[in-house]
């Protein structure tokens, strides 16, 4: 079994939920008393929302490199960034290291095309939906991506930051995302990615008429495959 290195904390809630959805799995597929092995690292994530703030995204970067690097010499076999945004910086942090760093979007692709899905609804932070370096991964596999109108961009933007990366919950929020959902479905979407690691504690199965895609877990599945095969 190869280790897993996890760099989390963008938010530590979702950060949780990758701990818990590959040790249910390795289980799983394993048995017996079989858990995952693994490194975490977790940064501070107000450090890292303020440089956000401030656009320091160089800032940003040598922190998450950092956070590699030591994951890498604690002897990870690969890593995942437990986040979506962050994958703006994929490049950057890949070129610093000796190991695989497992890009979210790839690993999504993968399971849309595996369904036979062309055309996705996308929700994420306002620099994942808005900026190329996650929807080109997926159109370059031609898979057509929708964003959300620039009103409601703001609306699934600040509900990632002020609430579910608080541990907030509110029904209200998931009436906005469950009507966003509805309007990519009125322009031919045939499925949704939840494109940011947070919203999977807001939005579920339930939510959605068409397929959803929880970028967390398709993630977490993709480190237990390339751990154990």
């Amino acid at each position: 079994m190869k280790t897993i290195g996890l760099i989390g904390g963008m938010s530590w809630e979702s950060t949780a939920e990758y701990y818990r959805l590959i040790n249910e799995e390795i289980k799983s597929r394993m048995g017996g008393f079989h858990s995952a092995k693994c490194l975490l690292y977790s940064v501070d994530f107000g450090e890292i929302e303020n440089y956000m703030k401030t656009e320091q995204w160089d800032k940003i970067g040598r922190i998450l490199i950092n956070a590699a690097k030591n994951l890498e010499n604690g002897g990870a076999g690969f890593i995942l960034l437990c986040t979506n945004t962050m994958h703006k910086l994929f490049e950057q942090i890949q070129r610093e290291l000796n190991i695989e760093l497992l890009h979210i979007a790839d690993a999504t692709a993968e399971k849309i095309l595996e369904m036979g899905i062309k055309k996705v609804g996308l929700l994420g932070t306002r620099q994942t939906m808005e900026q190329n370096f996650y929807k080109s991964r997926l159109e370059q596999e031609g898979i057509q991506v929708l964003i959300p109108n620039e009103k409601d961009r703001q609306i699934v933007h600040e509900v990632i930051f002020n609430e579910l990366c608080l541990g907030k919950i509110k029904q209200e929020s998931r009436k906005d995302y469950k009507t966003i959902i509805e309007d990519f479905i009125s322009q031919g979407a045939e499925g949704i990615i939840l494109g940011c690691t947070e919203i999977p504690l807001l939005i579920k199965k339930e939510d959605s008429k068409i397929p959803l895609f929880d970028t967390t877990y398709i993630h977490a599945m993709k480190a237990v495959e390339r751990s154990i095969n």
